[in-house]
């Protein structure tokens, strides 16, 4: 089923790192999510982009613990969305594939595209994982910022900030891939 054919609505919420939705089906699964927007005007124009006739509406319980979690992710690096009800039904089976291994990536640790493609069987598919995470629909929640290029470079990072936006997640859970300078200290 189409997620434009059925019930959405989401929630705009404020972090430190700037605004964040969730969108969610009649079920309360989440079908989508945005990483940080510059302000709340920004985040519901790019939900109404993907989800057009989605409605703002107060979350269930359920969504609203979620955004809690990405909350805290996104500003000390503890938010725990390992337990978000995610509808994949609009993903195609490849990307889900990838986005399900990657959801189980824990913060503080990383994988290469290569090691992903890898792991799915499918060795020599590292630039088809990374096309699927430049599609994800539940950033944070599937954790593309966690996937590297070969020899743990940063790669690219489709969010507003790119790869600067990329490392500071990162940092935010402990992984420093760049080596502080005397003035970082």
């Amino acid at each position: 089923m189409n997620p434009v054919d059925r019930s959405l609505a989401y929630v705009v919420f404020g972090t430190t790192v700037g605004h964040c939705a969730l969108v969610w089906d009649e079920r309360g699964a989440v079908v989508g999510s945005t990483l940080a927007q510059r302000d709340a005007d920004e985040t519901r124009r790019a939900v109404l982009r993907w989800y057009p006739r989605a409605v703002e509406a107060p979350p269930p319980a359920a969504v609203a613990r979620a955004a809690a979690a990405v909350r805290a992710l996104l500003e000390d690096g503890t938010g725990d969305l390992t337990g978000i009800a995610l509808d994949p039904d609009a993903v195609p089976e490849f990307d889900r594939r990838v986005y399900e291994l990657v959801r189980g990536i824990p913060p503080g640790e990383t994988l290469t595209y290569g090691e992903v493609a890898a792991r799915l069987g499918a060795p020599g598919a590292a630039q088809a994982v990374g096309q699927a995470l430049g599609r994800n629909p539940f950033p944070p929640i599937v954790p593309c910022h966690r996937v590297l290029a070969a020899g743990r470079k940063v790669g690219g990072f489709s969010a507003r900030g790119g790869p600067r936006t990329k490392l500071r997640m990162l940092e935010t859970e402990g992984v420093h891939l760049e080596h502080p300078t005397l003035f970082d200290l």
